[in-house]
């Protein structure tokens, strides 16, 4: 699928501050295979929003982030080995598949070195990330709602067609 640039639809962006929004775990991709995307997408003039920071395990998302996330047009959400490692890119998952679902957003996701089925039924990594999220959560009702609400978006987000590649040596 072609992403047009703004200047060959004045319309396409109207309404949104980004045109894609790149949902990725930064230790496993940005300086790879995200960054590259990044700067593919920018060079070709598509408005792209990429988080600079490295955000830690435990991090809540911000409200300005939340802001961009709605303010976004596409969403490319790279999985990858440890994504489901962060609690802060389960929770940017979630808000994703929310605009999808309620102002009918386009997901195109990547898996990056790991298998959609795995992302889908919470296998491999993704099965033993979530397991440790549960461990944390086990006494905290609210938290055990908000690790389910994960599941259901990892595989919401693994059932859309996407883009499978392994990184080199994988």
């Amino acid at each position: 699928m072609a992403i047009q640039s703004p200047s060959s639809s004045s319309s396409f962006s109207y309404g949104f501050t980004c045109q894609v929004f790149l949902s990725f775990r930064g230790t496993d991709t940005r300086h790879g295979f995200t960054g590259n995307l990044y700067k593919a997408l920018t060079d070709k003039g598509i408005h792209t929003f990429i988080d600079d920071n490295d955000l830690q395990r435990g991090d809540e998302i911000t409200p300005s982030l939340l802001k961009a996330i709605d303010e976004s047009r596409i969403f490319i959400p790279v999985f990858s080995i440890n994504y489901a490692c962060s609690s802060f890119c389960l929770d940017e998952l979630v808000h994703i598949i929310h605009c999808y679902r309620t102002k009918g957003r386009l997901v195109l996701p990547v898996f990056f070195g790991v298998e959609p089925t795995n992302v889908r039924h919470q296998k491999g990594s993704y099965g033993e990330a979530l397991a440790e999220h549960e461990k944390r959560f086990q006494n905290d009702p609210k938290n055990m709602e908000r690790l389910q609400g994960w599941k259901e978006a990892l595989s919401q987000a693994a059932n859309l067609s996407g883009y499978h590649d392994s990184p080199p040596g994988y």
